[in-house]
């Protein structure tokens, strides 16, 4: 590992210091390259104003008029966090702007796969529906629009995945990634294109006299559901995309939130008045995607939208249940599929270029979770492939991918499917997380063939792991209350939380955990003891070491100590 100090333009410092920023909050910033304090400005006048996304305009009109003629509205969702948000988004959005019908499906991982189908199409269809509106999802369904078009439905497709050359013929289509959208955050997640179209929706309202004799709705009352899903979706945190996520935020230590959210808090043993980042990354939006990976992702939209607080809390405890047992699951496959992944190289070697990893025995569910700890151990592009448990599928193998910076594996899928037509029956995603389905005949061609596109496409600076930080973290700093003003702002992809580096001495060390495989530390920083621990780590450290570190706050007895979380270490 390689731990490299980000460049600090002392400018920019300057002048967010000059403008009242606090001067460790200016030196973060300045580093991911705010220049002024006008990008750090949360308010919701800041956000990127709707009209510029392409079709939005045409989807708040055909909304409008089905509104007028009380057509019926389905909504088609994704069986991720962002999805499972998104359609919440939706539901509660439509109808606090009115609409009397609005209904909901979720496909099934399993025996649907992702995005719109023709048979979805059919079950939209067969519940009455006039209308069909996709979330997080759509962009790729060439057959599932056209079907639902053949069957008299109106189409809406909202989405913010990356589209093939070919574009769906939907009624009209909502997506910044589309080609001539200049809206300028490509980064928005699926639930904040769909916060965006009700945003457009509610201004064709108002344009129509909707609203004259009557208060308009307050959509930011969705804020709290936009944030959780935009960060979970591990989307960049671009200026409107950290706007959006602040604001959430905010409502959400005020307590104004749905109860669903409230009760999954709870569950998840976690202050909502004191909510973070962290918070939706690594305890809410697990809990929901869960739903979607094991059972069925209805549980998790049903927490979202219901307001019954009881009915919140049953469902937040069975999202909890499902979430264990899918760590339960993930741990066995993580295991197995680690030392797989090991044996294609020998010890003291570079890992392949790329890893692909297959066993019979592997759930579909977590095969992108199980992706993600390998690409993280052995920092490379991999994919970890499932058999298809869907009806008649059963020579299909489902795979989801995890890249590393520098390599687009989306893009490293399309020249797989150019170079070999025929091996991936179908593929999409982003350039950090990809997925697709192959033959099971095709597997060993296909990872050929994704390592000989990963030979090509990176180079030594690229596999060697880097881990970037903010420097030496000066003592006056290493103060509780400041650490809580760090967790309060807004972190996450692009936008990446405070990570410290500096050479620390190790006074002792120790396995700690039920499985003894956390690291426990004892280090002196600048003169001054503090305590570390590294988890999931078991190597012992020298006495001497430059250590990556995050700052934590350990209560114990109503005693409030710093802590370092490392992250990693440069022996």
């Amino acid at each position: 590992m390689k731990i490299k100090v980000r460049d600090i333009p002392p400018r920019a410092v300057w002048a967010l210091e000059q403008a009242g920023v606090h001067p460790l909050l200016a030196r973060l910033y300045a580093a991911r390259g705010v220049c002024g304090t006008d990008e750090l400005d949360d308010g919701l006048a800041r956000l990127l104003p709707p009209p510029g996304m392409k079709g939005i305009d045409t989807a708040a009109r055909l909304l409008a008029d089905a509104m007028e003629r009380h057509l019926r509205l389905c909504i088609v969702a994704d069986y991720d966090c962002d999805g499972a948000t998104a359609c919440a988004v939706g539901v509660r959005g439509l109808r606090l702007l009115g609409a009397q019908q609005v209904d909901y499906l979720v496909p099934d991982r399993v025996v649907d796969g992702y995005g719109l189908t023709p048979a979805i199409a059919r079950r939209v269809q067969a519940r009455g529906a006039d209308v069909l509106i996709t979330v997080d999802n759509g962009i790729a369904s060439i057959e599932g629009v056209a079907e639902a078009r053949a069957l008299g439905l109106q189409v809406l497709v909202t989405d913010h995945h990356l589209p093939a050359e070919q574009l769906p013929e939907a009624d009209a289509i909502v997506n910044p990634n589309q080609p001539g959208c200049g809206f300028e955050s490509k980064a928005i997640a699926g639930v904040g294109v769909m916060f965006y179209v009700l945003l457009a929706l509610r201004s064709e309202l108002r344009a129509r006299g909707r609203f004259d004799l009557a208060p308009q709705p307050k959509l930011d009352a969705l804020l709290p559901l936009v944030a959780l899903g935009t960060v979970a979706d591990v989307v960049k945190l671009d200026a409107n995309n950290r706007r959006l996520v602040a604001q959430g935020l905010k409502r959400i230590r005020a307590g104004s939130l749905p109860a669903g959210m409230a009760a999954l808090f709870t569950a998840a043993g976690r202050k909502a008045a004191q909510a973070t980042t962290f918070d939706f990354g690594f305890a809410l939006g697990p809990r929901i995607n869960a739903a979607g990976r094991l059972a069925d992702m209805t549980l998790g939209i049903e927490c979202l939208l219901t307001e019954e607080a009881g009915r919140a809390a049953e469902l937040a405890a069975a999202l909890d249940g499902i979430n264990r047992e899918r760590r339960e699951i993930e741990g066995g496959m993580r295991d197995q599929a680690l030392r797989m992944a090991e044996s294609l190289f020998d010890e003291g070697e570079d890992p392949p270029p790329a890893i692909t990893v297959f066993d019979p025995d592997f759930h579909e569910g977590v095969v992108g979770i199980v992706a993600s700890r390998i690409k993280d151990k052995l920092h490379r592009p991999t994919f970890v492939f499932a058999a298809s448990s869907a009806p008649g599928k059963g020579h299909e193998l489902k795979g989801s991918g995890r890249s590393i910076p520098g390599f687009h594996l989306r893009d490293a899928l399309d020249l797989v499917a150019k170079r070999h037509p025929g091996v991936l029956l179908r593929f999409g995603g982003h350039s950090m997380a990809a997925g697709c389905t192959v033959d099971a005949a095709q597997l060993g061609t296909f990872e050929q063939a994704l390592a000989q596109v990963a030979q090509e496409g990176l180079d030594a600076a690229t596999l060697t792991r880097r881990l970037d930080t903010d420097g030496p973290l000066a003592p006056e700093y290493r103060r509780a209350d400041l650490v809580d003003t760090l967790h309060r702002e807004v972190w996450g992809q692009g936008f990446a939380p405070p990570t410290f580096s500096e050479e620390v001495q190790v006074l002792s060390q120790r396995l700690v955990g039920e499985g003894k495989n956390h690291l426990s530390l004892k280090l002196m920083h600048q003169g001054q003891p503090v305590d570390g621990i590294w988890f999931g780590h078991t190597d012992p450290l020298p006495s001497t070491v430059l250590l990556a570190f995050r700052l934590d706050v350990n209560e114990w007895k109503g005693e409030r100590k710093v802590q370092f979380l490392v992250e990693g270490a440069q022996v």
